[in-house]
Order: C-alpha cells, then sequence, then structure tokens
C-alpha cells in the first residue's frame, strides 16, 4: 500500500518532466570544407601520384609507401618505364574490384619487359604501428581491434600485435596476386568498386587508393559470373596511359589537395557524419563505419 503513492507521483514527475533540449544542429559537409583553413589541405605528392588515362578521362591514383614502400617504388618504375601504356581493364567484377594491367604481367615467362622494376617483390600485408601518425575512429569495428586513418588511408591497427595495415575500403587499390603471398609485384592491380571487402585485409598488398575518377572505373559494365573477366578482349576497355604525375608537364597536372585526416575539419567531418542531425536526420546513428568515412579531394585554387 505504502508504494502505490510514491508510484503515482513518479509517474506524475515522468509526465510532466522538462524534456531534454534538443542536439544542436551539426554543420554540413559544404559548411566545413568552406571554412577549413589552408593548413587543413596537403598537396598530393606528385613522386606517389600515378595518372592513368583512360578515353573517358584521367583517374588518379595516390600510392601508400609508408604501408607498402617495395611495390610503391616498383609501380614508380613501372610507370617510368610505361608499362602500362596499352594495356586495359579486363576483369570488372559487380559489387567487388576493376583489376588493370597487363594480363600476364605476374608471369615472367609471359611478362613485358619490366624494365628497372623488381622481379620479385615482399609481401607487404602489414607493417610495424610504431612510428605511424594513427587518427583513431571512436566507433568498434569487425575487422580490427583500432580503425582510423594514417596519411588520408583508411586503416587497421591491433596495438597487442604492434601491426597496423591498409583496409579495403571502396576506391583503394591493391595488388593482384596468386596463391603465394610474394606473387605480386605491382603489375596487375585493381580498385575496390563495391561492398568493402574486409576479409581481404592483412592478406594482399594495398598500395594506395583513387583519389579522383573513381566512377570511371565503378561504372565499367560488368564482365561474366563468377570472376568478372572479359571473356571477349574486345570487351576490356584500353589504358592510353600510366604515368607518375612527377613526369608529366606541370601544365598537364591537377593540382588536387586532400583534407588532411589529422585536422580539426576532418575530425568535425567525422563527427557531423556520425550523428547527422539536420532536417532529414531524426534518429542520429552515434557509430560510423570505417568505410563511410569519406576523403574530401578539391582542385587547388590559383
Amino acid at each position: 500500500m505504502t508504494l502505490r503513492p510514491v508510484l503515482l507521483a513518479c509517474a506524475l514527475c515522468a509526465a510532466f518532466a522538462v524534456p531534454a533540449p534538443a542536439q544542436a544542429q551539426t554543420r554540413g559537409l559544404q559548411e566545413i570544407l568552406a571554412d577549413a583553413p589552408a593548413s587543413a589541405w596537403r598537396d598530393l605528392d606528385p613522386e606517389r601520384t600515378l595518372y592513368m588515362d583512360l578515353e573517358a578521362g584521367r583517374v588518379v591514383i595516390e600510392l601508400a609507401p609508408a604501408f607498402a614502400p617495395a611495390h610503391a617504388r616498383n609501380i614508380a618504375a613501372l610507370a617510368h618505364g610505361h608499362f602500362w601504356d596499352g594495356t586495359s581493364i579486363y576483369r570488372v567484377q559487380d559489387n567487388f574490384v576493376a583489376q588493370f594491367g597487363d594480363v600476364d604481367g605476374e608471369d615472367p615467362e609471359k611478362a613485358k619487359d619490366l624494365g628497372r622494376a623488381a622481379r620479385k617483390l615482399p609481401a607487404e600485408f602489414e607493417r610495424e604501428a610504431a612510428g605511424l601518425d594513427f587518427h583513431r575512429l571512436p566507433d568498434a569495428d569487425g575487422w580490427a581491434p583500432e580503425v582510423g586513418f594514417v596519411d588520408g588511408f583508411p586503416a587497421g591497427r591491433d596495438p597487442h600485435e604492434g601491426k597496423a595495415w591498409l583496409a579495403h575500403c571502396y576506391g583503394m587499390v591493391g595488388a593482384g596476386r596468386n596463391a603465394e603471398p610474394d606473387s605480386s609485384i605491382g603489375a596487375e592491380l585493381y580498385a575496390v568498386i563495391g561492398q568493402s571487402p574486409r576479409q581481404l585485409d592483412r592478406n594482399i598488398t594495398l598500395v594506395g587508393r583513387v583519389v579522383k575518377g573513381i566512377e570511371l572505373l565503378s561504372s565499367l559494365p560488368r564482365g561474366p559470373e563468377p570472376m568478372g573477366f572479359y571473356e571477349d578482349p574486345a570487351q576490356r576497355t584500353p589504358i592510353l596511359s600510366v604515368r607518375l604525375a612527377s613526369e608529366v608537364p606541370a601544365g598537364e597536372r591537377l593540382r588536387l589537395q586532400a583534407l588532411r585526416t589529422d585536422s580539426a575539419a576532418f575530425a568535425e567531418l567525422v563527427e557531423a557524419r556520425r550523428n547527422r542531425r539536420d532536417d532529414f536526420y531524426k534518429r542520429p546513428a552515434g557509430h560510423i563505419d570505417l568505410c563511410n568515412v569519406m576523403l574530401p579531394v578539391r582542385v587547388a585554387a590559383d
């Protein structure tokens, strides 16, 4: 009997409680980027930027020598030797990858002249985490104990193992290999064009990411199942050339800048996407997946 008045009082308190103040709206992407200072942007290094020119336009790839130094050097050497000029995109698998290069490029008996490029490379699936400027995301990840960004690249980290690795997010570029871990030299590359195949993390060497022109790869006609290889070579997309930006005349380069992932503007962008509080979103998620964090890239102002 003595509990009823208390319960009634609590019910009345709840009924007439002052509602919690609504969360303030977060700024949108365009506002964040418009207000980002010049120091929040970094110029792409022409020594580690590739231009892959197709008939439909240019695909720009930023290499990741901090994670795959041997592959980055070899890819630069292959580009210097015009290895990929006249090759093709020969595989497009739906919701997975677009693969390009020399179909026989990894076979030493059939490969074109590799010039000064190495014929054998180590597997570079992961590296020591020490020394990396790792900017961790606040949310849990199903594929790594910790995830975040290093120099603009999505990465995983295991603090107990002391290892870090790049993640297979949309637009990331990897080096195709055979069954042997050290069977890639960078002659066959692929870009992720579907839902992030994170099961490949720490199983294939990721060498960089597409920073501009990914739509030129993701919109290509799919090859037949199960693997997406074009049965008819005439269906392949020709590659006109692949060059290092540093070997392209300055007047022909794209002056691209990427938002620094160690900047306050990037941190605000991540939070704005974790908890969208504009008029459209009625329930903020309070979570973001590593591969759903975009890397803003812009053409530098003159």
